[in-house]
């Protein structure tokens, strides 16, 4: 089975290693097949983004030409645990890499996180305050799709092509044939493009289609801390309209409930493994011969000295501007009980029905309002208008306002 035995040779960078891929056949005789990955160097980024940079990109049609024979594959293994940099490194790989005659495969793995694609509302996803409570990070990702939860336990995978060379399809059945080669798992592809097992999601799946160059990344659950994950993506209780992009809730399981010897150090070798031996575009195994022929393994330290900007760009994400500001304008509201006169709280009739409702956009509170049927929404005065909205923010407000009394909020407005 295939296994990766990774030595590292300067462990201050990170990045010099020799890397063994070991193969098995039918038999009980075990082959070796070694091979020397060279220095992840300045240099080496420069040459891979050579022509990318210099604008020399070849046609869709063009690429398409290009016969498998002349396409090499790298596995990029990071060697970060955080998400930002992670992110970083994604899109610093999307924008200056040729990836005409050079596919690659990333491999990484993030501390607990929640990630929204680049069109949702976190708060519609998640309880952020909670998520900050609980010493959980938020990102937003460059790609659509929805919310899904990163911890140790979950392998991320992104596929790097050409626009004209994007298959999902290949990219998915990959995963599926590495699961039944090293474990016999027998995974399934659904309709919406999420791996299953027994009916439920271990994998789900997003994209960004650019010009020249396109990626295809999902997620892997191997033994991924699932009551975090449900506490993680449990939303705040109240009504949140937004036009954001919704994710579809589905019931999930990880791989080790399916095989209890998976761990994500042999699934990652596996993975890389059967993304090596298969050709550029064809679903087929090119066993030891293409293999060798590949660029093979190499540890990645998202790190400035190997990629110059990638600083800027992990800022960029980790910022409140892209992760917060970034949301599409929405409105929060939940209906409240006010005291009476006697200082108990009382049940509102349903045509007295009063809501408090909060105007989010670009992440800061625009007005806050209170809501009466057959009356037209009254301004709240606060100091919180132009503030960084959260849940907490919320229920302070609810809480306020459910420190007044019948009588005394109706003759404020007027009722």
């Amino acid at each position: 089975m295939a296994a990766l035995i990774v030595q590292r040779c300067n462990t201050a960078a990170r990045a010099v290693c020799k890397l063994y891929v070991a193969s098995s056949n039918a038999s009980t005789h075990t082959t070796l097949l070694a091979r020397t990955i060279t220095t992840t160097s300045r240099l080496q980024i420069q040459n891979n983004t050579t022509n990318h940079s210099k604008g020399k990109q070849l046609s869709s049609s063009d690429v398409k030409k290009i016969p498998d024979s002349e396409v090499r594959k790298s596995v990029f293994i990071s060697q970060s645990n955080d998400v930002y940099s992670n992110l970083a490194l994604e899109d610093w790989i999307y924008r200056n890499f040729d990836f005409a005659h050079h596919h690659i495969l990333m491999l990484w793995i993030n501390t607990p996180t929640v990630v929204v694609g680049r069109h949702q509302n976190p708060f519609a996803e998640a309880n952020v305050s909670g998520l900050m409570r609980n010493g959980v990070e938020l990102a937003r990702r460059n790609s659509g799709g929805g919310a899904v939860y990163h911890d140790l336990g979950n392998l991320n995978c992104t596929f790097f092509t050409p626009r004209a060379r994007y298959d999902r399809k290949y990219n998915l059945n990959l995963i599926t044939r590495a699961l039944y080669r090293e474990y016999g798992i027998s995974a399934d592809i659904s309709d919406r493009d999420d791996i299953t097992v027994m009916g439920k999601k271990i994998s789900g799946t997003a994209a960004k289609l650019g010009q020249p160059n396109a990626y295809h990344h999902c997620t892997l659950l191997v033994n991924s801390n699932k009551l975090h994950l449900g506490e993680s993506l449990a939303k705040d209780n109240a009504e949140v309209i937004s036009k954001a992009t919704a994710s579809v809730p589905s019931p999930i399981k990880n791989l080790t409930d399916v095989n209890r010897t998976v761990n994500i150090q042999q699934l990652l070798s596996a993975i890389g493994y059967e993304f090596l031996r298969t050709p550029a575009t064809q679903l087929t195994d090119g066993g030891r011969d293409l293999l060798m022929k590949q660029l093979g393994f190499q540890l990645i330290n998202p790190t400035e000295k190997w990629f110059p900007g990638i600083s800027e760009l992990r800022e960029n994400f980790a910022s409140w501007d892209w992760r917060i500001g970034k949301t599409p304008k929405f409105s929060v509201q939940k209906a409240i009980q006010l005291k009476s006169e006697s200082g108990e709280q009382q049940q509102q009739q349903p045509q007295q029905e009063m809501k408090v409702k909060v105007d989010v956009e670009k992440g800061l509170i625009q007005e806050i309002s209170l809501l009466v049927p057959g009356q037209e929404p009254i301004p709240v005065v606060s100091s919180l208008v132009g503030k960084p909205y959260l849940e907490d923010c919320f229920h302070g407000i609810l809480d306020a306002m459910k420190g007044a009394s019948t009588e005394n909020m109706k003759h404020a407005m007027g009722l």
